[in-house]
């Protein structure tokens, strides 16, 4: 497998990702399934992972339908014993895996039944949980799982999806903002450590981009307003956003980029 450098590689060929294996995790809707379509369309085999079998299934069809190569793996990635069974079937079909992306988040396989948290100094441990599970806990599980055969290797690319709630904090997403941010933390040590393995790992931080979690409160047209205003740019992100910089990290391109965290959110907020 050809691995190219910018001194030797047009842009066009440091963004081909054919010979690669991804995983992208809680990929069968909203930012996942962009992604995973986008890797797939620079010509990675992309594991389409998530806790419900049939968007899992329903992406990866569409992605094989379109000339690609793709498999549904389920498995809920707060459970190490899953994730360890998910990961030896992906290789088992696809390959070793060279591109993880950390995108399953909100408050993971329960988020549809969750109310929103209350008051942090009203709220219980028990409904911190969720939040802390997939969106920190997770990811540690997820990579941990796939990157010492990255190290082993010499090759690799780890990128979370974390929140611009991580990143400047969100009153009323107080557990959230703490679980992403630990993600950050997490990912930066995680950097330095496998960087002379040729092995990198950064963040990006969204926005709110219009994907189902999202999609029944912008059903209020005064809501839908209301929150574009936020957002010098004028809209909210679109899933095609951020999979963009995500498929840019995963690639030979971003060979000299490490330890990150770059946001993809229409100027909400400004990295110094």
């Amino acid at each position: 497998m050809t691995t190219h450098t910018p001194t030797t590689a047009t842009l066009t060929e440091l963004l081909d990702l054919k010979g690669r294996v991804a995983l992208v995790t809680g990929a069968g809707q909203g930012v996942g399934e962009a992604v995973a379509s986008m890797l797939a369309g620079q010509g990675a085999a992309v594991a389409v992972n998530d806790f419900h079998a049939d968007r899992g299934e329903r992406v990866a069809a569409k992605i094989t339908e379109c000339g690609g190569t793709a498999h549904a793996a389920t498995a809920d990635i707060c459970d190490p014993q899953a994730v360890a069974s998910m990961v030896a079937e992906v290789e088992r079909e696809l390959g070793p895996i060279d591109i993880l992306i950390n995108n399953a988040g909100n408050a993971g396989a329960v988020t549809e039944a969750l109310k929103p948290l209350p008051k942090f100094w009203e709220s219980t441990p028990e409904e911190w949980e969720p939040w802390i599970a997939v969106n920190y806990t997770g990811v540690m599980v997820a990579t941990h799982a796939v990157v010492g055969g990255m190290v082993g290797r010499g090759y690799g690319r780890v990128v979370t999806v974390i929140s611009d709630a991580g990143r400047i904090g969100e009153p009323d997403l107080i557990v959230y903002s703490g679980a992403k941010a630990g993600a950050a933390g997490f990912m930066r040590g995680l950097a330095k450590a496998v960087a002379p393995h040729g092995v990198t790992a950064n963040c990006v931080a969204l926005g709110a981009v219009r994907t189902p979690a999202i999609e029944p409160a912008l059903r209020d047209e005064k809501v839908a307003q209301r929150l574009a205003r936020a957002y010098p740019v004028g809209r909210l992100g679109e899933p095609a956003d951020p999979a963009a910089l995500i498929t840019f990290l995963a690639s030979d391109a971003a060979a000299w980029i490490t330890a990150q965290t770059y946001p993809v959110n229409g100027g909400y907020s400004v990295a110094a």
